[in-house]
């Protein structure tokens, strides 16, 4: 038998991150050693948000679902034995993109110099992608700082800085992933994504610092971050229609003519939002059947790929659990015939028709949003933010309804005890409790000590001057922030000064605007059909809150609440939707409180409810602090409940604080989650059980 040469595998990555920078650099090195073949670094909140770890806003919340990084120092320890000349490293950071950057670059010149290598080369060799997407954190993931204005002066600052200086670097990862985390469809997808990169490229032409003939170089380095989730098929042909439209958009708008400048270049982490907490062990084969729909295709194969551990609807997943997800890659990559042939999908009929649709579809949202005057105005006029709410909340209706199956979620729901999950408690990674306290005394102690030394203090002092006189003018930032870093700025300091130039943006929440919910009429219950009385269920939790408020005498009256600087708010957004319309007066106010303002609102509006939304780990740090607050405001009447991914000792910690009830992912039906929360202000009030 003949053998076949192979294709190269592309780069395999597991997205790390945690407690503190020597913890993640221990991690980074087990994986590498165990052939992982490029580094996937993950931040904490605080550090994507810009702020210190002992702001009031990290309360909680450093070391939880990355690792905090608060100034070249920490940067340092986090890379400490491994050669950043060498490695392909993606770094998952948006708002600060452009400081995490200047640290990576001020650590890769000390190393190139205690080598004894030229600097300037090394830094010309350094690979790897910086997210640095913030159109998608106005609509889904929520760690934006800026508004849209300066948001693309910085990025447009990066690339031009890239483009010469570290060629081999992606500046940006136009990220599609958190779009279907928020309820995106395939179109929309596509839609957004690309409208998001024209915007860019646009920037780049209009502030004319590079070249007209370097842009290509540009279009060159401009990559995705896409998902792909379990419709193989639906998804397998979206990245063949995502390769078509860049294919023609970079050479009909922008007159790119070298065809591999037109490539479609994107790393991918499959769908996470479909990862189930019931039947964990289910997410397996959904991880596998995802990864397959981004590298089955040659055509359409993704450069870079990270998969979910199968318990991360759990917590956060152990080492074993994220190498597991490695040798998924490895088994495809390295024992399969995979890479030994061209695109399996070429002349399918099925797929070209499939693809075609897509295209059609996403040119007509394209072409509406351009009318609109382009992706920035979309954003600020709410539509983006509202579609994304609508269709995130038709998708749960029709999981809710029993239209769309979830094994072990709404259908086949018997199982045998798990093995994997027989001690909860142990089944996922814990944090070390303490490392907020330690991350606090470190940063207030490199503070401490850079400013007691003269130099060293007018240094760092002299750096954040000019960072702010750069920003108010048209200078290139990157210079002024890789002086910064040189001078042991911190991160907080960095994203403060240019506070004070570009103000701070709150994004729209799009609940407002989402339709009232649809659906079938009432719906068969009949054993065999599988589909549930959605809007019956819904028809009685109105009339339980009608009727709950009859007897109090006023609208019933529901806060939900996001504290701390968790932006993923997509769960909290489908709770306010449908408490809105189970008949509830809502209370809204996004994303980034803190738990003194969340009270203050409670009060204020005198709600019946508080409704806590926390995906990030920080809850037993927050919301106890809720429940004191309402204490000692007199509010002791209006019960908390919380949502997110708590572990079960977690749970029953909280109930036992106060929290009238826990809900997690296993509870995805949100009538019956209305429904209990009806109940819950019931026995607040001192009223029977739901009303006859």
């Amino acid at each position: 038998m003949t053998e076949r040469p192979k294709d190269r595998p592309w780069v395999m990555r597991t997205y790390a991150g945690h407690s503190s920078a020597a913890a993640s650099n221990a991690l980074y090195r087990r994986n590498l050693a165990k052939g992982q073949t490029g580094l996937s670094v993950a931040f904490d909140l605080p550090t994507q948000t810009g702020h210190d770890p002992d702001h009031v806003l990290a309360r909680g919340e450093v070391g939880k679902v990355g690792v905090p990084i608060s100034h070249v120092g920490d940067m340092r320890a986090l890379f400490d034995g491994i050669p950043l000349a060498e490695m392909n490293t993606s770094m998952t950071i948006n708002a600060t993109a452009m400081w995490l950057l200047a640290l990576y670059d001020a650590v890769a010149e000390e190393q190139a110099e205690e080598a004894g290598a030229d600097p300037v080369e090394a830094r010309r060799r350094l690979a790897g992608t910086t997210q640095n997407d913030i159109v998608k954190e106005y609509l889904s993931r929520g760690t934006h700082v800026f508004g849209p204005g300066p948001s693309l002066r910085l990025i447009t600052d990066m690339i031009a800085y890239t483009v010469t200086e570290i060629p081999r670097w992606n500046p940006i990862n136009i990220c599609s992933y958190h779009l279907q985390e928020a309820g995106a469809t395939p179109v929309q997808e596509l839609a957004y994504s690309l409208s998001t990169a024209t915007a860019v490229l646009d920037a780049v032409v209009a502030a004319g610092q590079v070249p007209q003939e370097s842009l290509g170089d540009v279009v060159g380095r401009i990559s995705f971050f896409a998902n792909a989730g379990v419709r193989f098929v639906e998804e397998m042909c979206k990245m063949r229609a995502f390769v078509q439209l860049w294919d023609e958009l970079t050479q009909e708008r922008y007159g790119v003519q070298d065809p591999k400048q037109r490539r479609f270049r994107y790393g991918v982490q499959v769908n996470s939002l479909g990862l189930t907490e019931a039947q964990p062990e289910n997410n397996v084969q959904r991880i596998v059947l995802e990864m397959l729909a981004v590298t089955l295709s040659k055509d359409a194969r993704a450069r870079a790929v990270q998969l979910p551990a199968w318990n991360e609807a759990l917590g956060l997943p152990r080492p074993w659990d994220q190498q597991w997800s490695l040798r998924i890659q490895q088994v495809l990559a390295y024992e399969s015939d995979l890479l030994e042939h061209d695109d399996i999908f070429a002349g399918s009929t099925v797929v070209e028709a499939k693809v075609a649709e897509l295209v059609a579809g996403a040119k007509e949202e394209m072409a509406r949003i351009e009318a609109m005057g382009g992706v920035i105005e979309a954003v600020e006029s709410g539509y983006l933010k509202s579609a994304l709410v609508a269709s995130h909340a038709e998708r749960r209706r029709r999981i809710e309804a029993g239209v769309d199956k979830v094994v072990g979620v709404n259908c086949f729901q018997g199982t045998e005890p798990s093995p994997l999950t027989a001690d909860l408690d142990t089944a996922i990674h814990v944090a070390d409790p303490d490392v907020e306290e330690r991350a606090v005394e470190a940063v207030r102690r490199w503070r401490d000590e850079r400013d007691a030394d003269p130099d060293r203090r007018a240094a760092a002092r002299d750096a954040l001057e000019r960072l702010r006189a750069d920003a108010a003018s048209t200078t290139n930032l990157m210079a002024a922030s890789i002086e910064c870093a040189r001078a042991g700025v911190t991160t907080g300091e960095w994203t403060d000064a240019l506070r004070e130039v570009f103000g701070e943006y709150r994004a729209h929440t799009g609940v407002s605007s989402a339709p009232v919910a649809g659906g079938p009429d009432r719906m068969s219950t009949a054993e065999d059909s599988g589909v549930t009385d959605w809007r019956g269920e819904l028809a009685d939790v109105r009339d339980a809150v009608r009727r709950t408020g009859d007897e109090l005498g006023t609208h019933l009256r529901f806060l939900v609440g996001k504290p701390g600087l968790d932006g993923h708010s997509n769960g909290a957004e489908q709770v306010a939707v449908r408490a809105r319309d189970a008949g509830f007066e809502v209370v809204y106010q996004g994303i980034r409180l803190t738990p003194e303002q969340i009270v203050a609102a409670a009060v204020a509006e005198d709600v019946h409810v508080v409704g806590l939304s926390i995906l990030s780990g920080s809850h037993m740090s927050l919301v106890p602090e809720v429940l004191t607050g309402l204490r000692e405001a007199g509010a002791t009447d209006v019960p908390v409940v919380v949502g997110g991914i708590i572990p079960d000792a977690d749970a029953r910690r909280l109930r036992e604080l106060g929290v009238a009830a826990v809900f997690t992912p296993k509870d995805f039906g949100l009538n019956d989650i209305m429904g209990q929360v009806v109940e819950v202000i019931r026995r607040a009030r001192g009223l029977d059980s739901r009303p006859e």
